[in-house]
């Protein structure tokens, strides 16, 4: 029991470093890629198609080869989460455009408590104080670290509520659709790649014209930006599975909360190898950041022990007593005809 436990504990840790560094990488890729000092490849919807294209790649080998058991789901729920999943991706690159960049980052941290309103509304979970809490410090940690100048506009305020509520839904509905059909991680990527490329790959273009003015048969490739998008869409597979497995595992609160670890990271990197600016405000959100998840981490810990203590003490709570008045009970319960309903003595 304690093996299978540490060997969980290894697991967990796996996925989420997976998802951090893929994640990290990917940003640092892009970043090379669409800045203008890199290879000004301005066409972030069709490369999020490029993506989830190379994923079903990847999920069509694996099921032909056997690696992964293809399970059935709903098509028309396949078809309702990709359509939820692009309008998270177009209302996130739509939010970056009309808004500054201080209200996005402010409208990405409030999918923390988005989340939690939803996951209460829909599913009706309940937090802790102590994870009440920590949210909070690690929303003020990472708004500290990333918001500066804060301008909206009214187009910009609706792209934004569509993205986060779809952004949040998305995360929810992972979750819930593994769980629902005991399908794993990889396995329902595997499903909703497919849908999700031909999509992204069709609306994608116009999606990026309406937002730089070009379009991408315009664009005059070199080896050095294939070779970017080729790593882009590498680390996107590894982002996308660790954010399917990383759901399963834990929660979309949890997804949210230390994926701040994510930001932490690439404002490191940003300093370390592009040279961006690092100041003692940055540093100081950083830590209380760091220190929320850290918060968050024992707060979720805590609520399972408890929990388990709690289910260990109503399995136990049976008293003898209370086994023999169940069993008089259905010693005492006369005798039905199922069929006519009628009682027999």
């Amino acid at each position: 029991m304690e093996s299978e436990k540490k060997v969980a504990a290894v697991s967990d840790v796996g996925a989420w470093a997976m998802n951090v560094i893929s994640s990290v990488g990917i940003i640092m890729a892009n970043k090379q890629l669409m800045s203008a000092n890199g290879y000004a490849f301005s066409f972030a919807t069709t490369l999020t198609g490029f993506h989830f294209a190379v994923t079903a790649l990847v999920g069509l080998v694996s099921n032909a080869t056997g690696y992964s058991a293809s399970k059935h789901v709903p098509m028309w729920e396949l078809f309702w989460f990709s359509i939820v999943a692009n309008m998270s991706i177009t209302g996130m690159n739509l939010s970056l455009m009309l808004n500054s960049v201080g209200f996005y980052q402010i409208s990405k941290l409030s999918m923390i408590p988005v989340v939690c309103v939803m996951e209460w509304i829909l599913h009706s979970k309940q937090y802790s104080k102590e994870v009440k809490m920590s949210v909070v410090v690690v929303v003020i940690g990472v708004g500290v670290c990333t918001v500066t100048d804060v301008k909206v506009n009214a187009k910009g305020f609706i792209c934004a509520c569509v993205a986060v509520v779809s952004t949040s839904l998305q995360q929810i509905t992972i979750g819930s659709l593994q769980k629902k059909y005991s399908i794993g991680s990889f396995e329902l990527l595997s499903k909703t790649a497919p849908i999700q490329a031909l999509s992204l790959l069709l609306l994608g273009p116009f999606v990026d014209y309406y937002l730089n003015g070009k379009f991408i048969t315009n664009y005059k490739m070199s080896s050095g930006a294939i070779l970017f998008i080729l790593l882009s869409c590498s680390l996107a597979v590894f982002c996308n599975v660790s954010q399917y497995l990383c759901i399963g595992r834990f929660s979309a609160v949890s997804f949210q909360v230390l994926g701040h670890m994510k930001t932490v990271c690439v404002l490191t990197l940003g300093w370390l190898l592009f040279d961006s600016e690092l100041t003692f405000k940055n540093i100081m959100g950083m830590v209380l950041a760091v220190v929320g998840m850290v918060i968050y981490s024992w707060a979720v810990e805590v609520e399972k022990q408890s929990n388990t203590k709690t289910l260990h003490h109503l399995k136990n709570s049976l008293t003898e007593e209370e086994i023999r008045l169940l069993k008089d009970g259905v010693e005492n319960i006369p005798l039905k005809d199922v069929e006519l309903g009628e009682s027999k003595e």
